[in-house]
């Protein structure tokens, strides 16, 4: 039996921003999904960020602070909620499928400390693992494909169905199987043990981040830096 052929979780959030260090939680999904790509369990939240949510991202997402503050949970609550599902499904040794798994676990991480709740590094004695990224696989198993990696066109490369992007239930469950059918697709990443694919990903985000910095710093912004650290970003 391999990864693949087991059952796999996924978690997703959709949040304010883009920035780990002062960006709000919003929405979160947990999903396990079967060897058929079914959804067995779920547990989804709605937050009350305690900020203004901006337009940009109430745009993506479809939440408007307005919506947020009458229906969504305190975020304390549900951020204490959010990681104990997310620390359960580690503990009991489960894949947790996270896209784009540095910022996900990284602004998780920040809104516990926010919040004075143990972040889930401290519940697991150790950095989450194991985690499977599609962006990262998808990265160093087709280093040269050009255009985005993101979501929607992960999906429409490996014929994944996304109806309802940036929701985050609906992103969590695509990003599973997505990762999956990459996993079919390359036996080498498929069969692979998952803390060798854990290793594999953690050397493989660093490479990228590296190659992005060089880039950068050869185009536009000689002093560019690019996060190395996978899948959780260290507190500065």
């Amino acid at each position: 039996m391999t990864w693949i052929t087991g059952p796999l979780a996924a978690f997703d959030l959709e949040t304010t921003g883009t920035d780990i260090e002062t960006d709000r939680v919003v929405t979160a999904a947990v999903v396990r999904l079967e060897l058929d790509g079914a959804v067995s369990t779920e547990r989804t939240w709605l937050l009350d960020p305690g900020v203004a949510i901006p337009e940009e991202a109430a745009a993506i997402h479809g939440i408007s602070t307005e919506q947020a503050r009458e229906q969504g949970v305190p975020a304390a609550l549900a951020i204490e909620e959010i990681t104990h599902a997310v620390a359960e499904v580690l503990q009991a040794g489960t894949p947790l499928v996270v896209m784009n798994a540095r910022y996900d676990l990284s602004l998780l991480d920040r809104e516990c400390r926010r919040y004075g709740l143990e972040p889930l590094s401290e519940r697991l004695g150790a950095v989450p693992s194991p985690v499977v990224d599609p962006l990262v696989i998808d990265k160093h198993i087709d280093k040269y494909r050009k255009g985005t990696r993101a979501l929607h066109a992960l999906c429409a490369y490996y014929g994944v169905s996304l109806d309802d992007a940036h929701n985050a239930r609906a992103d969590a469950v695509a990003a599973a199987r997505v990762v999956r059918r990459m996993g079919e697709k390359r036996q080498s990443i498929g069969t692979m043990p998952l803390a060798d694919l854990h290793d594999l990903q953690v050397r493989a985000a660093a490479e990228q981040s590296a190659s992005l910095q060089a880039y950068l710093r050869r185009t536009t912004n000689p002093t560019a830096v690019v996060e190395s650290a996978w899948p959780v970003i260290p507190r500065s």
